[in-house]
């Protein structure tokens, strides 16, 4: 004998099958039940390589926490402690000494490269390189040369630089040191943002100006080196904690810095424990020209968290398919 089901029986069937077939794959989810807690600089213009990295985990299903900013140094004990989960701006080479300190290869998980190509360096205005034919740092030895960068008339040079507790800060004060500037270079200090805003003012009323700067970061997409300003070499490289430093490019010139790379670093504890989530980590990259074009779109004045969000959102959909193979690999990883 043939049972006819109802037509409203037959939804109910297809309903409870589509429930269950959703409910199956949620459950599948590698990241289902497991918190993670992103941590950040200050700097708000890292937020979208994070926000990147925090939409694929949540995609994984991994309960993602609002990002916590800390002094760099601060994040990387807090994640070798535990406290912190993961943080997606680690240079390699400027944040050595911090990552070693904190406990590095033995209590972090890092692989892969999520950014290469970063530079950092001194630059000057153009103008003021052209004039006097200022090509190196070491040129500031010169009261005459540095009386140029003299903002406060104090007869020295004032060199926009580093935030205190930032890579980059014993970088600039090794090599000021090294470079027997210390009486002719002040090294400034403060609030890095506010800091270049005065450098930037004070571009655009014609004096010159002195300044350290890294990308990726929206510096060079308002001071265009080339094209405001030059880049300027350096006598001999310095790093601190490196006796035998070699910052000398390719092509013979030498800024100071080697290009850097820009990684994901994770507690390996809990890195080994959610193989999903570290294998996003090793293959997730980030092109360079797309944070300078982020970044450059927050100091334009798009630089609320709504903002970034949408930033985000649209860097994923324009590159949906590099997302998805991130998921599908991460996926994979976690059912070997």
């Amino acid at each position: 004998m043939t049972q006819h089901l109802s037509n409203n029986s037959l939804w109910a069937i297809v309903a409870l099958t589509t429930f269950s077939s959703t409910a199956a794959f949620a459950a599948d989810l590698p990241g289902k039940g497991v918190t993670v807690t992103p941590i950040q600089s200050t700097i708000s213009e890292e937020t979208f390589q994070t926000k990147v990295i925090d939409k694929a985990l949540e995609k994984l299903g991994y309960n993602v926490q609002p990002i916590r900013e800390v002094d760099y140094n601060v994040g990387y004990t807090t994640i070798a402690a535990g406290d912190g989960t993961f943080m997606a701006a680690n240079w390699i080479p400027l944040h050595d000494s911090m990552y070693n300190a904190a406990g590095g290869d033995k209590v972090f998980y890092r692989q892969g490269t999520y950014v290469t190509g970063a530079a950092q360096g001194y630059l000057i205005d153009k103008k003021t390189a052209e004039q006097y034919h200022i090509t190196n740092i070491a040129q500031l030895k010169d009261p005459k040369i540095a009386k140029l960068f003299d903002t406060n008339n104090d007869g020295k040079a004032d060199l926009t630089g580093c935030t205190p507790g930032w890579g980059c800060e014993a970088a600039l004060n090794a090599q000021i040191s090294a470079y027997g500037l210390t009486d002719t270079v002040q090294h400034n200090q403060g609030n890095y943002s506010a800091m270049i805003a005065d450098t930037i003012t004070r571009y655009k009323e014609g004096k010159p100006i002195l300044y350290y700067t890294w990308t990726p970061y929206w510096v060079s997409n308002v001071l265009v080196p080339g094209k405001d300003t030059v880049w300027l070499q350096v006598p001999f490289s310095v790093i601190p904690g490196e006796k035998n430093a070699d910052t000398k490019l390719p092509n013979g010139k030498n800024y100071g810095f080697p290009v850097s790379t820009m990684h994901i670093v994770a507690n390996l504890k809990w890195a080994q424990a959610n193989p999903a989530a570290a294998k996003l980590f090793a293959i997730a990259k980030l092109p360079l020209a797309d944070i300078n074009a982020q970044n450059a779109a927050m100091h334009a004045g798009k630089s609320s968290e709504a903002d970034i969000e949408a930033q985000t959102n649209g860097w994923i959909k324009a590159h949906q398919a590099t997302f998805d193979g991130w998921i599908n690999e991460a996926t994979a990883a976690a059912t070997k």
